[in-house]
């Protein structure tokens, strides 16, 4: 190979290693999310605010602007507190937007002899985790759309976070120019797909899934929903911004028929795969990269239900 084309090959796989998210970011991350001095991170409590805070920070470190006011934590009330969702924009060349989300609280802590704190290293430190990856992916970067991040909290109380922001009037404007929101919940695990797969809930009621795996790089693939008895579409952040006739399904890779740590004290750093989790933030950014208003506009068909 002659000299030049050697240093342009080896400039070119510097650049693209350089995108990639590191299994070492994914770990501090979701290790620190799902620490035992967050307790839980149940809604209300001052860690439930510090993981907000820690949030807000990693969105502040990829340059994102503010959805709203002056900051990237938006307050809402719950039982008489104040209590933060965390939102972040990156602008891109269209005003079309992709959202990227995922709640961070869990559900706490309990006074039982023994270990008494609700981890939530899987539900949903791991979902939050692909949140912050993506930002970190598109740090440097101008993608063809617009992005939308935003971490929810208060979905383990009946989704109040996704329901405060949903209508804040001062954002109706940008979610009208959402071509699709990403909920991530429960990333944790390796899918009974295998790796580098996902699952998507309310897959029959959108064309998202084909769009996204015509495009999709590396193997990565979204697959159909094998728990639809269960209504998973209905039960998460989504469905917040379905009612709005946004483009807005779930994504995950736990096994909802025999998950052991759903809920339990043993969701902890223990039971994650980061190689795996890695690699799907890695193939997402990757996939959402090539991603256009042109190329990806999905639409839903006439069997979804908005109320």
């Amino acid at each position: 190979m002659p000299k030049i084309s050697m240093i342009i090959a080896l400039l070119c796989v510097t650049l693209f290693s350089a995108q990639e998210v590191s299994k070492q970011r994914v770990t501090d991350v979701l290790s620190t999310l799902a620490s035992d001095e967050m307790k839980g991170r149940e809604i209300g409590t001052p860690e439930n605010d510090s993981a907000a805070i820690y949030i807000a920070k990693r969105f502040e470190e990829n340059n994102l602007d503010y959805c709203t006011g002056n900051s990237f934590l938006v307050p809402f009330d719950y039982k008489g507190k104040t209590v933060y969702n965390v939102c972040g924009i990156k602008k891109g060349k269209s005003e079309k937007t992709l959202a990227f989300t995922a709640h961070f609280d869990h559900i706490g802590t309990t006074d039982q002899p023994g270990d008494q704190v609700f981890n939530g290293a899987d539900d949903n430190a791991s979902g939050v985790t692909t949140v912050i990856g993506l930002a970190d992916f598109f740090k440097t970067k101008k993608p063809d759309f617009s992005m939308m991040f935003i971490a929810f909290n208060g979905e383990e109380k009946g989704m109040k976070g996704s329901k405060a922001i949903s209508n804040i009037e001062n954002l109706q404007t940008q979610y009208q120019n959402i071509s699709a929101l990403f909920n991530f919940e429960m990333l944790a695990t390796v899918s009974k797909f295998g790796p580098n797969a996902l699952y998507m809930t309310g897959d029959e009621f959108s064309d998202l899934d084909e769009l996204f795996n015509a495009k999709a790089e590396n193997g990565l693939k979204i697959n159909p929903d094998p728990y639809i008895g269960q209504q998973l579409f209905y039960r998460s952040d989504n469905v917040s911004f379905v009612k709005k006739k946004v483009i807005a399904h779930s994504f995950s890779t736990v096994d909802m028929n025999s998950a052991s740590h759903y809920h339990q004290l043993n969701d902890d750093v223990d039971i994650v795969d980061f190689h795996n989790l890695t690699q799907i933030i890695n193939n997402l950014g990757k996939t959402f990269q090539k991603l256009t208003p042109k190329n990806f506009a999905p639409k839903y068909n006439e069997t979804v239900n908005y109320n």
